[in-house]
């Protein structure tokens, strides 16, 4: 991904976290998509006393963009994505963030993880090989 575009890609995802709610663990994500019309959609992880009603940054900037009109698997997918976390661990998205992205863009989508080790770039294929995808979607 270009080192301008991937640049405020990854500004947008860290300015995001000073609105993620995680009051548990501590662990706060920014997430940010670069959709087809060239928007930058940011989403924060938000938790919950019951844990299984959190949800991750990307899976809300996801339904964020979606819910803006600014996504759609087949006419204006995702261009790339970037999530960080100043956190101890380096921001990995779970299975199941892995897998409503590739919902909503190809495996060739540059995928730029910021954390505690740096920045790393790679494509949503390799973040997910294999993944469960419906033929002609």
């Amino acid at each position: 991904m270009d080192g301008e575009r991937g640049r405020a890609l990854v500004e947008a995802a860290r300015e995001g976290i000073a609105r993620a709610y995680a009051p548990y663990s501590e662990y706060r994500v920014g997430a940010a998509l670069l959709t087809a019309d060239d928007s930058i959609v940011t989403g924060v992880n938000v938790e919950n006393a019951s844990y299984g009603l959190s949800v991750c940054a990307e899976r809300t900037a996801v339904f964020a963009a979606r819910a803006r009109g600014l996504v759609d698997p087949r006419s204006s997918p995702l261009r790339a994505i970037a999530i960080h976390s100043p956190g101890p661990a380096m921001p990995w998205p779970c299975g199941a963030c892995r897998q409503v992205l590739r919902e909503f863009a190809g495996p060739s989508v540059p995928v730029l993880i910021d954390g505690s080790e740096g920045t790393v770039e790679m494509t949503l294929g390799e973040l997910l090989p294999r993944a469960f995808h419906l033929e002609g979607r």
